[in-house]
């Protein structure tokens, strides 16, 4: 029976819980953190009851001598925002199995956000999973947690 209810869970929980080892402690995946391409390093933070993270170092800060913007955005009034100081992900809270749900995250390579859960990995990289509708229909990027903080890109005046 416990299997069985074990099944059901994975097929209606979090996607990523029926790949995951033993249930972790709730652990806050607080701290700097460079994503998936190594060209940005996030700086999540406790906002609130929940977790919240910026844009706050990029690889390559400027576009032919300007710092980068929103470009592609769809709301043309955001397009000029800088990158840097950009929120990226929100909304996190703990779901009492050792994950963060009921987030979003967003994509400035697209201008799109995203529903997304995360969970912090035995080895110690967070996966963060962006998706439309249910978890299942999405795709993860794995972070990896930063030991010393890179140096902040600046926001502008």
């Amino acid at each position: 029976m416990k299997s069985i209810k074990m099944l059901f869970f994975c097929l209606t929980g979090p996607a990523w819980f029926c790949l995951a080892s033993p249930v972790r402690a709730q652990t806050a995946p607080q701290g700097w953190w460079l994503d998936q391409t190594g060209k940005g390093g996030i700086l999540i933070a406790a906002c609130g009851d929940q977790l919240c993270g910026r844009l706050e170092w990029l690889k390559n800060p400027d576009a032919q001598g300007k710092p980068k913007t929103d470009v592609h955005n769809p709301d043309p009034a955001l397009q000029s925002r800088p990158l840097c100081g950009l929120p990226i992900i929100g909304g996190f809270s703990p779901d009492g199995s050792g994950g963060w749900t009921g987030g979003w995250v967003y994509d400035p390579q697209s201008g799109k956000t995203y529903k997304a859960e995360m969970h912090l990995a035995a080895d110690g990289t967070l996966h963060l999973r962006g998706y439309i509708g249910i978890p299942m229909l999405g795709r993860t990027a794995v972070w990896t947690h930063l030991s010393a903080p890179p140096p902040q890109c600046s926001a502008g005046p």
